[in-house]
Parts: C-alpha cells; sequence; structure tokens
C-alpha cells in the first residue's frame, strides 16, 4: 500500500490493498500509461485494483467526493485524456478459470485475449478475439468486440454469459439475462457507462486451429487486388473472415523483412473450416495480382495475431472508423483516391482497412444487447502514429479527408470501440441508432444519475 494518508479525502482509498498513486509520486507515471501512448493521462489520484474489493472501494469513495471516475486495464483504447478525477487500473487483475465442461472462461478485469488463449488453448478451445491478443477481455467486450471470426460466430458481446459489475453507487452486483437483465443489456455494446467490471464470463469456441494469414501484393497492384476482394466477398460462405487492407510500413525493426519500409496492399484471412475447403476459397484471391509475401497457413488459434501483424509495442495512435453500407464502384474508386497508390508513398496514415462483415455479424444476439452495428456490410477503419506535431496534423488532417470522402457510402454509424477521439455529444451518438442511444441515456440515469463515469466515450444521462 503507497498511499499517503495527509489528505483526508485520500483517507478512506487506505483500506485498498493495491498501490494508490498521486502526481508525483514514484510510480504515478507507469500506472496511468496505457498502450495508446497518443493519451497521456492526469488524473488526481490512480488506483491499482487487485480485486473487486479495491475497486467497491475506490468507487464508494468517488461517490462520497463526487470525484468522476475512468478505467483503464491496457490502454489500446486510450483516445481521450484523462484529466483530474480517479483513474482505477485494472491491469493487475489478470485471472482466467477454464470449465472445459460447460466451455466458458471466467475472465477478470484486467486480462488480455492473450491470457485467455493460453489458458483455452491445452483443453481445445478458444474466445473471439480482435485482431490482437493483446487488447483487454473486458473492454473489448463491453463495446461490442469485432472478432476476427466475426463473419462465423458474431460478436464477441453475444457470447457472454454473465458480468460481476461495480455500479456507480458502490454496489457490486452480478447480472446475466434472468438478473438485473437491463444492466446486461447496457454493458453489451454500451462501453463502460453503466459500471466498472470486475470480471464476465464468456463462451468459448472448440477451434485449436485455423487457416489464417495474409496475401501480400506490392502497392501498385491495390487496384486490382481490392476489386478481386470485393467482387470476391460477394460469393463466399459465412464462415469466410477477411479484410483487405492498405499498409504503409516505416522501416523499423519491430516490422519483419520484407514488409519493412514498404507500401503494401493486403488480404487478410480467417478460415475457420476444413484447410483445403479455404485454400480452395482463396484461390482467385492468389491469381488476382502478383502475390509478393503469403502468409496464409493453418495455424493454433493461439497465433491469431500472425493473421493482421498488429503492433505489439506501445505507440501514440490515431484511429476512426465508418460503417458502410455497401462497396459500391463509385465507393471502391473513392477509397483508392484517399489511400491507394494515387494518395503517395508519403500518405501519413499506417494503415486503412475494410473488413467484410454480414454473416453472423449481422444476425440479432440470441440476448438482445446494445451493439448497432449489425445492418452494415462492410467496415472501414483507419491509424495513424502521431510521432510528433506535423506528423499528427498530417495525420488528423488525412483521417478528416478520408471519412468525409467515405461519409456518402456509410449507414452514418461507428463503432465506439474503435471510433477514435470521442467529440462532443451528437459525435459520440453514432456508435448506436438513435433509439438504443435513447436507451442508453435512460440506464445511465438509472446506474449513474451524477455522470461519475464520464470520460471517454461517455453517455450523458437522461
Amino acid at each position: 500500500m503507497t498511499a499517503r494518508h495527509d489528505t483526508p479525502d485520500l483517507f478512506a482509498l487506505s483500506e485498498i490493498h493495491g498501490p494508490v498513486q498521486r502526481p508525483g509520486d514514484p510510480a504515478y507515471a507507469d500506472e496511468v500509461t496505457g498502450f495508446n501512448l497518443a493519451a497521456l493521462h492526469t488524473p488526481d489520484v490512480v488506483v491499482g485494483a487487485t480485486s473487486p474489493d479495491d475497486i467497491v472501494t475506490a468507487m464508494r469513495w468517488a461517490k462520497a467526493t463526487d470525484t468522476p471516475v475512468a478505467v483503464q486495464a491496457t490502454g489500446h483504447g486510450a483516445n481521450f485524456p484523462i484529466e483530474k478525477g480517479l483513474l482505477i487500473n485494472t491491469a493487475r487483475m489478470t485471472d482466467v478459470r477454464i470449465d472445459p465442461a460447460t466451455r466458458t472462461a471466467t475472465v477478470a478485469a484486467g486480462a488480455k485475449w492473450s491470457h485467455v488463449m493460453a489458458a483455452a488453448a491445452p483443453h481445445g478451445l478458444a474466445g473471439l478475439s480482435g485482431t490482437s491478443t493483446d487488447a483487454g477481455v473486458v473492454g473489448y467486450t463491453l463495446g461490442g468486440g469485432l472478432p476476427v471470426l466475426g463473419r462465423a460466430y458474431g460478436y464477441a458481446a453475444d457470447l457472454v454469459r454473465s458480468f460481476q459489475v461495480v455500479t456507480p453507487d458502490g454496489r457490486l452486483r452480478e447480472t446475466d439475462p434472468q438478473h438485473e437483465p437491463e444492466l446486461f443489456w447496457a454493458l453489451r455494446g454500451g462501453k463502460g457507462n453503466v459500471g466498472v467490471v470486475t470480471s464476465l464470463v464468456t463462451e468459448l469456441l472448440p477451434l485449436p486451429r485455423i487457416y489464417g494469414g495474409g496475401i501480400y501484393c506490392r502497392g501498385e497492384h491495390a487496384e486490382t487486388l481490392l476489386q478481386a476482394w470485393a467482387d470476391w466477398t460477394r460469393t463466399v460462405p459465412d464462415q469466410m473472415c477477411s479484410a483487405f487492407t492498405i499498409l504503409r510500413l516505416p522501416p523499423i525493426p519491430q516490422i519483419p523483412e520484407p514488409l519493412r519500409g514498404g507500401f503494401w496492399a493486403r488480404v487478410a484471412i480467417a478460415w475457420p473450416g476444413l484447410p483445403a475447403e479455404g485454400e480452395a476459397l482463396i484461390a482467385p484471391l492468389r491469381e488476382a495480382a502478383p502475390v509478393a509475401v503469403d502468409t496464409v497457413e493453418v495455424m493454433d488459434h493461439a497465433a491469431l495475431d500472425r493473421i493482421h501483424m498488429e503492433p505489439q509495442d506501445p505507440l501514440p495512435g490515431r484511429e476512426s472508423c465508418l460503417l458502410l453500407r455497401d462497396l459500391t464502384p463509385a465507393a471502391i474508386g473513392t477509397f483508392l483516391e484517399q489511400a491507394g497508390p494515387a494518395a503517395g508513398a508519403d500518405h501519413p496514415l499506417l494503415m486503412v482497412e475494410i473488413r467484410h462483415m454480414g454473416g453472423a455479424l449481422s444476425r440479432p444476439s440470441a440476448v438482445e444487447d446494445a451493439v448497432c452495428s449489425r445492418d452494415a456490410l462492410y467496415f472501414i477503419d483507419s491509424v495513424g502514429i502521431m510521432a510528433a506535431p506535423p506528423a499528427a496534423e498530417a495525420i488528423e488532417q488525412a483521417t478528416q479527408q478520408l471519412y468525409t470522402a467515405m461519409a456518402p457510402y456509410g449507414t452514418g454509424r461507428t463503432m465506439v470501440n474503435i471510433h477514435g477521439t470521442p467529440g462532443d455529444e451528437q459525435d459520440r451518438a453514432r456508435a448506436w441508432t438513435p433509439e438504443v442511444y435513447a436507451r442508453l441515456r435512460q440506464d445511465k440515469a438509472t446506474y449513474d444519475p451524477s455522470n461519475l463515469l464520464r470520460y471517454g466515450h461517455a453517455v450523458t444521462p437522461a
């Protein structure tokens, strides 16, 4: 316990078993820093929670002192700097318990998908991870959770069976479809607006191996590969999951040769069926344009990171996204104008990607939730690395231009986890339909009427 007791307002936090840090304390910077270094947090106090009891104590203190609260596990979604208030860091809570009989995992608040994969793999099971298993399970799932295998199995939120959550009144609650169903609804897709989740129980898949990887062509073949991929996506079964990506990779050691420092067009593949069937399905892509690198192979599900090859080291990132109604010839042309070879080799965005949606991602969850992206057939997202002020300005300008140009082909909505820096209320509301947003505001008024959970992609109480 590292808390000091010379400030009366902090005395109640002395009951917390984890570290309690304030600005100027030795471990403060490490405690507040997440994966996305673009958001530099400066809370008045940060609590390194080690258990649900620590979170209960922290939330009761916040309620008693009317202190706003933010939560961070890995910090992959840290798109908004947390100033003042209380930051609860759950990164120490990494326990994962697998029940092979029920094919479920009980996952603590700070566990990463890599922790789940490692625990589930000996049982031939796997979780519905996104493109990086370094990301936290809870934050990802609260935002709906768009898996690599989403077309085959749906959203991560669809597989949640229950939550343990501390609501802003300081109560530790258990919620599932039968117990406080409205709270259960709001947590699945509503992000962290109604409470601080201490653990969740999620279903696992009997899927020890998959067929996946990337088909890479030189950037000058981007148009040919994109046209072929767009046509191909209209013919493949729901189990075939894929994304088309433009990559402008820097010449740094973290990127493997021969991709390092190159301009690439890639189709990422994830197929959970028989490898021979997957190989036959992707044959047209391999024939569409000259293939420079081909990493598609049978792999352990725990090796999922090899498909999209996302950065594993912290960096300052600017991301954004848009849900697309369809991928028409006009949409393809606009995309290529903004991000393809015509945009130039010095285009500032590291990655611009179109994900194939539909399949299980379009079907309603067995238990209703707040996920609002089921009507999109495609999804575009981008990442830029904010290395220095001039680069940051160029990235911001390129991001705005890309999404302004693609807006006519969009549904008007985003996905909360990849929305990027949240703007005003109208901008934040774009992650949901008007009906779902209104319902979330009512739930916010029920569970957090004082709006303690007001940081990041926040919903205002009705």
